[in-house]
Formats: C-alpha cells, structure tokens, sequence
C-alpha cells in the first residue's frame, strides 16, 4: 500500500513543534545551567524566617479595665497609652499612707516640743542643786561651829541637834535635787528614743507612700517603645491580675533579622560580616541585602526541650542545621515589608573570602 504523503498542515504542525520542544530544551537548559551555577557560587537554604522583638504587654497592677486606647495592628509612638485600670484603690491607699505620714510628722513636732519642756525642766533642777549645796555647805559650817562650842560648853545639846537637823535637810534637799535632775535627764533620752522610732515610722511610710504612688502609676499602661500592636485579646469590663500578659508589640526600634538554618556541611565557610541575598516568598521579584551577625554555638536540636541522646538507642546519623542569625540592611521603610514569621531564602556566596 503506497503511504500517504504529508500535507503541508502535517509540515507546519510539525514544524512548529519542533520549535517548540526546542525552544522547551532550551529554556530547560538555561534553567538547569543557571540553578547548578547558584548551588555552585551560593550556600542556600529555604529555611529561613524573618524575626523581630515580639514583647508581651504585661499588667504590673491588677483591677478592672476601664479603658482600651488600641486596636490591632496600631502603629504605636513609646509613651502611648494603651489601657487604663481602675485607680481608685490605689488612690485610697495613696491618701491613707499619706494621712498615716501626715500624723508622725505631728507626734514629732509634739515630741519636739516635750524635748524643749523637759530640758528647761532640766536646767532648773540643775539650778536647784547648785543652791541645795550651797545650803548643804553652810550648814555644815555651823555644825562645825557649834560642834565645837559644844565641846567648849559653850552652846547647849539642843542647839548643835537643831543645827544637825537642818543639816539632815539640806542635804535630802541636795539629794532630792540631784534625783530630780537625773530623772529630768532620763525623761529627755526618752523622748530622744521615741523621736527615733517615730522618725523610723516617718521613713517607712514615705517609703510606702512611693510604692503606693508607683503602683498608682501602674494603672496606666503605656507602650515602652515605637512599635505595632499585635493581636487584641481584652475589652474594657474585664478583670486582669498582675504580671498577666494582655497585648503583645512588636518593636521598631530594632533592626530586623533573619534566622537561616542551614546544614552543617554548608557552614565550613561562613563567617560574621559575610553579604547575604534574601528573597522573600512574599515579594520574589524583590531581593534584600543582609549581613551575617552571629552564627549558633549549638545546632538547633541541642536547645531543644529533649535534645537528642546517641547513646540510649539505635544510631542514625541525621544532618544536623546550625542556625545562623543575619540582619537584614536598608531603611526602615524598605524592610517595613517584612514581617515577623515570614519565609525567605537565603543566599550566601562561597567566593567572597577568596576575592578578598
């Protein structure tokens, strides 16, 4: 049977195919030249995050909210407020402390002034024991003077009796006296020492009074740097206990980084200060420049909760990631694209010691 010869619509289609899956081959080609020429000038890796400093906002004071200033995803300025507690607790204790410091301040000044009483107490029973001895003295002297006109007989039994009894008087007098000013100086270091305790008091309730002033301060939750609110999970009404965490902010303040796993085979050659490609799966037409910072002093498995123990089992060797932590260059509002979580891939090139 004779075959049935091509029409030229045969020709053409077959032509155009040829071209195609030579076209296909090509671009295959290129495809295949140009990703062995990365793998061969690049240590990569896909996984990667982007990272930022997500802080928690946490409650120093605990109470009712009365009221939330932020919603999700609010940029926020440091200083901002964000919630506000019910103060009046606080307030009360502030007024009380206050009131309690108010009324030492005055047994003070009453125990100053009791301090000045008693010292002039003090110097007038001094003053009595001066002129209680100088009784004392005189009347010694006429005892002297009349024991010896008695032994003369010149002065009679009951003369020189009367003489020593004034004596005897004279002399409790100066003793009495001088009790009085012992005592009158003990009154006074008394209320030397009950100054000390209240002045003791004194201190410890300003001292008290600044805690309740500070806690009174914790009622208005502020934003500790510049940032972005993250996800709300509070409303006003709501009862919170202190240290509990009501908001989380991310902070802008800080550089962005990026956390590369990469296998231990590939970090032989890596060293702090290297340039970094990024490209981000978010934005692949886009790439971003970094610098590497740090690399892990441990493989990631070795800060796990349970890191792997070789000798307890069955070995299998499994090639472990060192994470490598590299900062991401360029404005803030060229990174601004990127956020905390996102995927990107990581370039770095293996000749850029050799060329220097």
């Amino acid at each position: 049977m004779k075959a049935k010869k091509p029409t030229v619509t045969d020709k053409l289609i077959t032509r155009i195919t040829g071209w195609i899956a030579i076209a296909l081959l090509l671009a295959l080609l290129v495809w295949g030249i140009e990703t062995l020429w990365e793998y061969h000038r690049y240590e990569q890796t896909n996984d990667a995050q982007v990272q930022e400093y997500v802080n928690p906002v946490i409650s120093r004071a605990g109470g009712f909210i009365v009221a939330v200033k932020f919603e999700e995803n609010q940029p926020v300025k440091k200083g901002d407020t964000l919630l506000i507690i019910d103060n009046r607790e606080y307030n009360l204790q502030v007024d009380q402390t206050r009131a309690m410091l108010e009324k030492e301040v005055a047994q003070l000044a009453v125990l100053n002034s009791n301090t000045n009483t008693l010292r002039q107490t003090s110097r007038a029973a001094q003053s009595q024991i001066a002129a209680a001895q100088a009784k004392v003295w005189k009347q010694q002297l006429d005892y002297d003077r009349y024991q010896k006109l008695y032994n003369a007989e010149s002065a009679t039994a009951q003369q020189l009796e009367n003489v020593k009894a004034n004596l005897d008087i004279y002399q409790s007098d100066f003793k009495a006296a001088q009790d009085n000013y012992a005592a009158s100086v003990s009154r006074i270091q008394d209320t030397e020492s009950e100054k000390a305790v209240v002045s003791a008091e004194m201190e410890r309730l300003k001292a008290l009074l600044d805690r309740h002033k500070l806690d009174l301060s914790y009622t208005v939750i502020t934003a500790p740097y510049d940032g972005r609110m993250g996800r709300r999970t509070i409303e006003k009404g709501q009862m919170i206990n202190a240290g509990e965490v009501l908001a989380y902010i991310v902070d802008n303040e800080t550089d962005k980084w990026v956390v590369a796993n990469y296998k231990e085979t590939q970090v032989a050659h890596m060293q702090v200060g290297d340039s970094v490609k990024i490209k981000a799966d978010a934005y692949p037409d886009k790439t971003f420049r970094g610098t590497i910072i740090s690399l892990s002093p441990a493989t990631g498995s070795s800060f796990s909760l349970l890191p792997p123990d070789n000798a307890t089992g069955n070995y299998v060797k499994i090639v472990q990631r060192v994470p490598v932590r590299i900062r991401i260059n360029g404005s803030r509002s060229e990174t601004d694209v990127l956020r905390a979580g996102m995927n990107v891939s990581v370039f770095i090139n293996k000749q850029q010691h050799a060329r220097g």
